[in-house]
């Protein structure tokens, strides 16, 4: 069992959104052209890693020579991409909404959707984490056999996923794969950690003290940062817990927004146990998901454990994408906060608060 690490780039956030390089031509009153034109899945674009603009004649796969001296202007716009499940009154899933159903605003400023689509198939990748504290020794059981059943009916072709466990440390059982043979192998071998108990604590890769603890913060932290920063699209993170970290030396604040750089999205199955816990869970849990565009679902027993993967599954597989080019064009790193609205009464709209801006 091998432990990640939080040595590379802990303070080198990567930064959320996609980039379309636009070439736009000297001679006056000349067309702008888009890479992402003709295409079926602009928002598929390559993630935003301040790679090199490609040179003139190397997009699209057409070479292109402009005359000595009028070589192109190429400049880069950032395309925002905001994935967003619909619910009405009763919970249900709403999935016959158009582009003109939505308004997208960035700090208060409405903008204009460039691209608007209905993702089912568009590929996910996930991590979960699995809480493996002694508070969890009561539901790992279930855990286990729910969550191999849950990613063996949620993942399709080009899908991966990785597991995580933390209790006074993380570990990486599984890297990403697509094979959830692997995933679930992984999965049992999830042991709940107790020092009182007998346990075993192995080396974390964040120093602890002398008691140990719940490394929660510290789990989401480098599952967003180490794990989830070089993968494209859609990007969720399954946390099983009952959301009481005592251990972390990172701050809550700290894995939110290493959740937001990476765009990734947070839903917490909350464990409760009223009797082993403290209750300050709750907050915590909501906290996180509110911020990145995910929620909480209890889970009090194994028949509402599976109830909750059921949901987590069709929320995944039922998602729309709005993209847009901000009309704040400071490439700052400040943090833009979103709002999305849906021009349809009685609906209830998950999607992310906010995003962090390209710094350069």
């Amino acid at each position: 069992m091998r432990s990640t690490s939080l040595i590379a780039g802990l303070f080198s956030l990567a930064l959320t959104g996609y980039v379309a390089v636009t070439t736009v031509p000297p001679a006056k009153g000349a067309a702008a052209t888009s890479p992402a034109s003709g295409t079926s899945h602009p928002i598929a674009s390559r993630p935003l890693d301040f790679q090199p603009t490609p040179q003139a004649g190397q997009q699209g796969g057409q070479s292109q020579q402009a005359p000595q001296g009028q070589q192109p202007l190429q400049v880069q716009t950032t395309i925002v991409n905001v994935f967003a499940t619909v619910r009405d009154k009763h919970h249900g899933i709403i999935s016959d909404l158009a582009k003109d159903d939505f308004k997208v605003f960035e700090d208060g400023v409405e903008q204009k959707v460039a691209f608007f689509s209905k993702e089912v198939n568009m590929p996910i990748t996930l991590g979960l984490l699995i809480d493996t504290s002694a508070s969890m020794d009561r539901m790992i059981n279930a855990e286990q056999d729910a969550a191999s059943r849950f990613l063996r009916e949620v993942m399709r072709p080009k899908d991966e996923a990785m597991v995580m466990t933390f209790d006074f440390d993380v570990d990486l059982l599984a890297d990403f794969t697509q094979d959830t043979g692997a995933l679930s192998s992984a999965i049992r071998r999830a042991r709940v950690n107790s020092v009182g108990g007998g346990g075993v604590v192995t080396p974390g890769t964040i120093p602890q003290g002398a008691t140990g603890g719940t490394d929660l913060y510290d789990a989401i932290y480098l599952a967003c940062h180490d794990q989830l920063a070089t993968e494209a699209g859609r990007k969720g993170v399954i946390i099983l817990t009952d959301a009481e970290d005592t251990g972390s030396k990172l701050r809550l604040q700290d894995a939110v927004e290493a959740a937001q750089r990476t765009d990734a999205v947070i839903h917490v199955l909350l464990i409760v146990d009223r009797e082993a816990t403290s209750g300050v869970g709750g907050s915590v849990a909501r906290k996180m998901t509110e911020e990145t565009g995910g929620r909480v679902i209890d889970v009090h027993n194994e028949a509402s454990l599976e109830k909750a993967f059921d949901e987590i599954s069709q929320e995944l597989r039922s998602q729309y994408v709005l993209g847009y080019y901000p009309t704040n064009l400071k490439r700052d790193g400040t943090f833009r906060k979103l709002r999305v609205d849906v021009m349809r009464p009685d609906m209830k709209i998950l999607a992310r608060k906010g995003y962090y801006a390209p710094y350069r």
